[in-house]
């Protein structure tokens, strides 16, 4: 009892020690964001904007070629108030000015800039000041194809949008005199796309260039149906803009489980290759060793029986006389069988005389008793044997007084 006792409680405390070491070896599991995963939809207040640009614009139009590239520049504005719905998809809506220099067909205008020449002996210098509305729908091309990462301080942005443009140009009186400006009748519908190169600064503030086209269409148009102003052109224009970010500026991530690296099990996985090794070895031999012929050895059976006497003596004693009537009933299962009872001497002690009247009493004592328990006399031949039966030498030679019975082949 106290054996098995002892033996429970070293079984407990080896697993005891056994799930401590597990428990320290086991690393544990971090949980983190992961954006790649996804994101999560932030609340209405956050990830809104504004922004302010100004920049250069280009009018491309028909008549403007007769005008030198370096006088058809003028300068533009912008102010947005927008949101991003998602880390790819946003929107943004705004007020927007251009300075369109270009020119138009005819010698007496309105617009005019006074007191300058005719461009070839037709075209005269037109200035336009146009003020409107604009929005714009807006994909962040960065996250949408490289996937969201906060803090990344590159972001290029596709957009496309609408806006309407109201034209106000220069009030001269009929002396040529500037009166300020007035509301030149021209109601103007304009389309409009660009890219937007973001660079981050920090969290909530933001440089961008903004490189856009515009389309313009005149749907009322007075300053056209008097000097034939194209209807219809385009707007190129380069922005430097500064944009702050309000409230909460990233996005959330799902929650993902952070697992550890394994440990590094290149030897185990070496000594396990080895074992493989071995034991592929060991089966192979094993093979080898079954599919082997087996040696058939043949053994030469020695007499069926050996009685021993001591020196001088041809009488059985009471245990060689057991030893005798056991070795009948062996030959009595078979009466088919033959075998040779031969009586020996040591050629050391004694003379030849007795020797040879020792071989001759120990065989034929044999032979009686045998015939004495059932022996058939037909099936003994009872001889003696002048040599020595082991013939180890002079200590050895108890064993060469005695009697051998065995089969006849």
């Amino acid at each position: 009892m106290k054996k098995a006792t002892l033996f429970a409680a070293a079984c407990a405390l080896f697993l005891g020690a056994q799930s401590l070491s597990a428990q320290e070896t086991v690393q544990e599991v971090t949980f983190v964001s992961d954006p790649t995963q996804g994101v999560l939809v932030n609340r209405m207040k956050d990830n809104w904007f504004i922004t302010a640009e100004g920049g250069a614009d280009f009018w491309v139009a028909p008549l403007g070629i007769h005008r030198q590239i370096s006088d058809r520049f003028s300068p533009a504005a912008s102010f947005y108030v927008g949101k991003w719905f998602s880390p790819v998809f946003g929107g943004r809506v705004g007020f927007s000015y251009l300075g369109l220099k270009g020119l138009a067909d005819g010698s007496e205008w309105i617009g005019t800039l006074q007191g300058e020449p005719l461009i070839d002996n037709r075209y005269t210098k037109t200035r336009f000041n146009e003020f409107g509305p604009v929005f714009d729908l807006m994909i962040n091309l960065t996250n949408w194809w490289c996937g969201y990462r906060p803090g990344r301080v590159y972001n290029a942005t596709l957009y496309a949008g609408a806006g309407a443009y109201f034209t106000f140009v220069k009030d001269y009186d009929a002396k040529g005199e500037s009166h300020g400006y007035k509301y030149g009748h021209d109601d103007i519908m304009a389309l409009r796309a660009g890219l937007i190169n973001t660079f981050n600064l920090s969290k909530h503030f933001a440089l961008s260039i903004d490189l856009r086209a515009t389309g313009l269409s005149a749907l009322k148009n007075e300053q056209a149906n008097m000097i034939n102003w194209n209807h219809k052109s385009v707007v190129l224009q380069g922005f430097l803009g500064l944009t702050y970010k309000f409230n909460n500026t990233e996005w959330n991530a799902p929650i993902v489980p952070v697992f550890p690296e394994p440990e590094n099990c290149d030897a185990l996985r070496a000594r396990l290759a080895a074992a493989d090794a071995r034991i592929a070895d060991l089966e192979a031999q094993l093979k080898d060793c079954l599919n082997r012929p087996v040696e058939t050895v043949e053994v030469n059976n020695g007499p069926l029986a050996t009685i021993y006497y001591p020196i001088g003596v041809s009488r059985l004693s009471r245990e060689n006389q057991r030893v005798v009537k056991a070795i009948a009933h062996v030959m009595t299962q078979d009466t088919s069988k033959k075998y040779t009872v031969t009586g020996w001497a040591d050629n050391y002690t004694g003379t030849d005389n007795i020797n040879i009247r020792l071989r001759k009493n120990r065989a034929e004592g044999v032979a009686k008793l045998l015939k004495a328990n059932g022996v058939a006399d037909s099936q003994l031949n009872v001889t003696t044997n002048n040599g020595n039966l082991s013939d180890l030498g002079e200590k050895c030679v108890a064993l060469d007084r005695a009697v051998t019975i065995e089969e006849a082949k």
